[in-house]
């Protein structure tokens, strides 16, 4: 069955960011994955969470909301259980690409807005942190920023629709999906997080295993997607 946007079952959402989209940012990236808008910026503080303090180490920590008119009916403001789990979602997917004693005593703050909610908040948000996170470090410590960047990090949905194994699903997907996954993966190809879950149905290891392979295609082009906007800031040796 053709997907309603006539999308290809591996075909990506087309994909846009503006890099350094807030001027009082050291790091920042308007990032759009079709509908789904998410503005990430990223700050540095010369502190620590007290748990280490004196250990010459930092920390990453990140923020995630939803604005009011992200959604068709207007969401309230404030932190809810779902925020909680996505905000240390980030925070762990971009810890795992940190070298916290390189980074020294100093402490990422990541904040990340949606927009336009359209399905992929979360992977939308990690995607676009990894840019606004490297700009940050670059902007604080010059190429030095290619010790503390360990590899790079970018995440997508996949899911099985009407039968379908697809990638990147849209709210109208998502929300008639059978099973839905949220894949967290670096660049060097090590999982960080696989979100799977029956919504309205199981999956056998076959369908498991095909779900996984549309995530690294999703990925690979995401990836090349970060490299091109971060440009001679790509933190790496190509």
């Amino acid at each position: 069955m053709p997907r309603h946007d006539g999308r290809a079952p591996n075909e990506l959402r087309p994909v846009t960011v503006e890099r350094g989209f807030v001027r009082n940012s050291p790091g920042s990236a308007l990032y759009r994955a079709g509908r789904t808008t998410v503005l990430v910026t990223a700050h540095l503080s010369d502190k620590v969470p007290p748990f280490l303090e004196g250990k010459g180490v930092g920390w990453l920590t990140a923020e995630y909301s939803m604005l009011p008119g992200s959604t068709p009916t207007r969401k309230s403001r404030g932190t809810d259980g779902r925020s909680t789990e996505i905000q240390r979602l980030i925070g762990r997917s971009l810890r795992a690409v940190i070298d916290t004693k390189a980074l020294g005593p100093w402490t990422l703050h990541v904040d990340a807005d949606v927009i336009e909610a359209d399905g992929g908040t979360r992977t939308a948000a990690i995607t676009a942190a990894f840019i606004a996170v490297a700009d940050a470090l670059s902007s604080r410590f010059g190429e030095a920023a290619g010790t503390i960047l360990r590899d790079s990090v970018a995440a997508v949905s996949t899911g099985i629709v009407a039968g379908e194994p697809v990638l990147d699903l849209d709210y109208p997907e998502d929300s008639t999906a059978e099973v839905d996954f949220n894949v967290i993966r670096l660049g060097g190809g090590g999982l960080v997080e696989v979100q799977g879950t029956g919504e309205g149905g199981t999956f056998s290891r076959p369908q498991l295993q095909a779900l996984l392979d549309l995530a690294d295609e999703g990925i690979d082009r995401l990836i090349q997607v970060q490299r091109e906007t971060l440009g001679i800031h790509w933190p790496f040796i190509v």
